[in-house]
């Protein structure tokens, strides 16, 4: 066994999920982090006159969700993104409850390489994010 695990080697179907309420304080502090300041997050106007019809959060405050999901319970603590194919499949506005879920799909027996199945959904049950990541768990003493 691969004792980078802290909690032992995921399995493959081994699913973990974090729920979080996106609020427009999200917003200003992702801003705060990237410099996004796409008009769509913030301008009313310019928003209601897109596609979106109304402000959307930036798609990092929708994927964040999942770097909770896998630092804190599957793979765990230690566990970081080698590589990650997402799709955004809908907006996440402020005032939603998206549930971030990961699924194991692949475990490495040489490595503590994990393969997960990754969505976003909002409390609507829409689909805001689906793809896959490849984890890497450092073991942290």
């Amino acid at each position: 066994m691969i004792s980078a695990w802290q909690n032992g080697s995921p399995r493959i179907g081994d699913v973990a999920e974090m729920r979080r309420t996106v609020t427009a304080t999200d917003i200003e502090r992702f801003t705060e982090i990237s410099g996004d300041r796409n008009p769509l997050h913030y301008d009313l106007e310019a928003a209601r006159a897109s596609r979106f019809g109304e402000i959307v959060v930036q798609g990092g405050i929708t994927s964040a969700i999942l770097n909770a999901v896998v630092a804190e319970q599957m793979p765990g603590p230690g566990t970081v993104f080698l590589n990650v194919n997402w799709n955004f499949t809908a907006p996440v506005r402020p005032g939603d409850t998206i549930t971030g879920r990961v699924e194991v799909i692949d475990v490495r027996s040489d490595k503590p390489i994990t393969t997960l199945r990754t969505t976003v959904t909002r409390d609507d049950g829409t689909v805001a994010l689906e793809g896959t990541a490849v984890c890497y768990t450092m073991a942290i003493h």
